[in-house]
This record gives C-alpha cells, structure tokens and sequence, in this order.
C-alpha cells in the first residue's frame, strides 16, 4: 500500500495521482494543511508535496515519484524501455519542469510585490501563450503528448495545462490563477483541446 501526502488543487500532486491511478496501485491519502506542513517535514525531511511512503520508502518531488513508481511497478509504462525514447522523456520532463514553468512562476511572484514589473509580466505571459502552438503540435497524429499511450509527460503537463479550458471558481490560488489568464489567450489549439478532454476523463487518485 502505497501512501500519498498531499492536498487538494496542488498540481504537483496531481501528477501523481494520475499515474497512481493509471497503474492501479492500492493507495491511501493523507490530506495535508497547507498551513501546517509538519507532517511532511517529518516524514520527508522537507515541506514541499507530494510526498509518498512506499512499504517505508520516502519520495518527494513529483517527478521523482513518477521515475520511482515506473521502477518499481513497471506495469502501465509510462516510461518507454527504448533507450531514445527514455531519453527524449527525460528532456521533456527537464524541459517541462525548469523552462516551461519558470514564466507563470516569475509572474506570480512578481504579482506579489507592491510595485509589480508590468512589462515583464506581459512579456513572460506571451511565452506561455506561445507555448500551446508547441504542444498543439506534440499532439499531431498521436493521442498523448509522447505517442499514443499514456505517459509520464502527459501526467507532468496536463495538471497545468489543463487552464486553457478548465474552470473552477473555487480555485482562487494565485498560481493557477496565471495560468488560467495566460493559457485562455491561445486561441484555437483543437488537437490540444481534444487531448485535455481525453485526460480529464482518466482517473486520479481523489483527495
């Protein structure tokens, strides 16, 4: 029994409750206060989630979960076992993970200072804008980000992606609120709009 730490609308841990569930693997939640990450820190030696307790192992950081659930439950790949395509993965998910999200993280921290950086803020939100013409054609001739099944790329990028067409007005963290204000400026990206319906229709982990 696999034990996931987290809490509800954080992207990250949304990652991993996508491959959680495409796996199948019997798991039990445990919902943090996002005020209090005492029990994180304890557990994992730091406050950032998720974090996962595998029959004693602790894993934190989102992707490093998703590598350590592929190696030790390989069935339902979501990391291909060709050398190139592992390869082409893990470029991705660097990618992904220190490029791509660095503009929506700038813009909302700079949203918090008294005197924010106007000009950096449209500049930085034009690159996410741009962003979806990449994806959109990812996304042709194929079902998934990286082929035609589910992989770990799609688990990293729909959970901040799925802004473009995604509406929740519970959901007022500053964050996912850049997101949605850059994401919905794209105009049309039909085959990414086809993908984002197909993956919120998979199943997740619930908190």
């Amino acid at each position: 029994m696999i034990r996931l730490y987290g809490f509800p609308r954080s992207l990250n841990v949304e990652r991993v409750a996508i491959a959680l569930a495409h796996k199948d693997l019997p798991t039990e939640v445990t919902a943090i206060d996002p005020a209090d990450r005492t029990t994180v820190r304890e557990i994992s030696g730091q406050d950032l989630v998720p974090v996962i307790d595998d029959g004693g192992t602790i894993v934190h950081d989102s992707t490093a979960i998703l590598r350590h659930l592929e190696s030790r439950y390989p069935e339902e790949p979501l990391f291909s076992a060709d050398p190139a395509r592992r390869a082409e993965m893990d470029v991705f998910l660097d990618w992904f993970n220190r490029v791509w999200k660095r503009p929506p993280n700038v813009i909302a921290a700079e949203l918090e200072k008294p005197a924010p950086d106007r000009a950096l803020i449209e500049r930085l939100g034009e690159e996410m804008t741009a962003s979806l013409d990449l994806f959109e054609a990812l996304l042709s001739g194929r079902d998934y980000l990286m082929g035609d099944e589910l992989s770990a790329a799609d688990c990293a990028a729909y959970p901040f992606l799925k802004y473009v067409d995604f509406q929740d007005p519970d959901d007022t963290h500053p964050f996912h609120l850049v997101l949605r204000e850059y994401e919905t400026r794209g105009g049309e990206h039909p085959r990414l709009g086809v993908w984002l319906r197909r993956m919120a229709r998979r199943p997740q982990v619930a908190f």
